[in-house]
Formats: structure tokens, sequence, C-alpha cells
């Protein structure tokens, strides 16, 4: 007697996760990401979008730029999952083709934002709740000494004692959020290695 035939079922992709890096300015965040974009190419790295203007010598491999038009046509399409003016002057945000498709692919997201970015997406319904679709992990990069990470921005540029108090102010405040995160990564100074090491476990979880 034949055997029923069973309905043939589609094996649908691994889902993959969107990792947020967060942590105050100063902290070394740049070259975390440097080091993961040079020994991590399975991982994707997308773009923002920016109304500022390009500048000088500058490619395309971090931001999209968008005239102020077509930013506003991309609000109206609901393409962003978060964006932001910074500082009163140009936009910037995530755009959800620079980041779904790859998840859906089974890829590990990798983004860069700052606290506003991290709220926003945080909350946002592909997120958050029982029946977000996708995954989010968030991964703050702790400094191993706050006077350290103060030295650190006042090296950077010489600027005037309310500038830097805005800084300060601003740093407290992300500091502040770091128990909001999934995974708090301590930034050591002279131990990039160990910072990596973390920051890859956190990638894998």
């Amino acid at each position: 007697m034949p055997r029923p035939s069973t309905p043939h079922r589609h094996k649908h992709p691994p889902r993959g996760k969107l990792v947020l890096i967060i942590g105050p300015s100063g902290v070394g965040k740049s070259v975390i990401l440097q080091q993961l974009r040079a020994q991590h190419p399975e991982l994707v790295f997308p773009k923002s979008a920016t109304t500022r203007e390009k500048r000088k010598g500058e490619g395309n491999d971090l931001y999209r730029f968008l005239t102020e038009e077509e930013f506003d046509r991309s609000l109206e399409q609901g393409a962003f999952i978060e964006w932001a003016r910074v500082h009163g002057g140009a936009r910037y945000g995530t755009l959800k083709e620079e980041i779904i498709p790859a998840i859906e692919q089974g890829k590990t997201v990798v983004r860069e934002v700052d606290v506003q970015g991290f709220q926003s997406i945080r909350m946002n319904p592909l997120f958050t709740g029982d029946r977000a679709p996708y995954r989010l992990v968030s991964v703050f990069i702790l400094p191993e000494d706050r006077e350290r990470l103060i030295k650190r921005i006042k090296d950077r540029a010489p600027m005037a004692e309310d500038e830097l108090a805005r800084r300060l102010a601003s740093m407290d405040h992300e500091l502040s959020l770091a128990p909001l995160c999934d995974i708090q990564v301590l930034n050591r100074e002279g131990k990039l290695e160990e910072t990596l090491r973390d920051v890859e476990e956190a990638l894998s979880k």
C-alpha cells in the first residue's frame, strides 16, 4: 500500500539579529567597530542616512547622503527605524532596508547609535514586545575610569567651559543608561584585544 505523501516544508533561514553598540564619546567605539569590520566580514555594518553635506574626499561607505526632500519622502514612506536632528542641524537616520533584509537572511547587523537612537530602536515594535519579529541585542561600552574619559574628551579638541560642561552632562546621561543594555563591556586602557573578545562574545549570543 503506498505511503501517504507528506506536504513539502520550506526551510526558513535562521533569523539574524540587530546588535547596537552604545557608549559615551571617547570611550573607544570607533576603534572597536574598525577592528570588527576588519576581522569579521560576515557581519553587516549598515550605512546611516544623513542630510549633511559630503565632506571633501569622503566616500559612500559609511553614509547614504540624502537631500532634505529625499529624507522627507523617506519619512513619509515609513522607511526609517529611527531618525533625529543632531544639534539643530543635519538629520541622521537608520533605514529599514539597511537592516531588515540582512536580519531575514540570518545575518548579524552591527550598528553604532547614540542614546537617542538606542531609546528609539529599543521601543520600536519591530524589536520590542512578545510579538516583535526581530531580535535586538544592545551592548554598552563602559570606560575604565570616568576621569580618564574626561581627559580624553578634553584632549580631542580645545573647547570653551560651557561646551565642556555640556559634553560632561551628556556623558553622564549616557552612562546612566548603561543598565538598560543587555550587555556591558568594560574597555580597559591598553586591553583592546580583551575588549574585542568580550564584544565578539556578545555578538554570538
